[in-house]
């Protein structure tokens, strides 16, 4: 007959607990990587939308839409009273006194 020997189950017991311990840290390995990633995903993702949105908020203004004439004001006249006062043919006066008649 066989006899058992004492230690046996206790080595079988501490290798189970080694097994058990090396799945568990193979686990929360795997869950910390898995963490990991998905924080520099919403890290990414944060961070472009922080920039899109302070692009747009440095974005220029649109231009305001140029006012349309009143029926009757002849725009060419007015723009060559404009083109002689700027190159200083006709004084401030005489701008004034030739666009108030122009615009009636």
């Amino acid at each position: 007959m066989m006899m058992r020997r004492r230690g046996a189950p206790l080595l079988r017991a501490a290798a189970t607990t080694a097994v058990v311990a090396g799945t568990a840290g193979a686990v929360r390995h795997h869950q910390d990587q898995k963490y990991a990633n998905q924080a520099a995903q919403q890290q990414a993702q944060y961070e472009q939308a922080y920039q899109q949105g302070a692009m747009a908020a440095q974005a220029p203004a649109p231009a305001p839409a140029p006012a349309a004439a009143a029926p009757g004001i002849d725009m060419a006249q007015l723009k060559q009273l404009g083109d002689l006062h700027a190159a200083g043919v006709l004084t401030d006066e005489e701008f004034a006194a030739a666009k108030a008649k122009l615009l009636g």
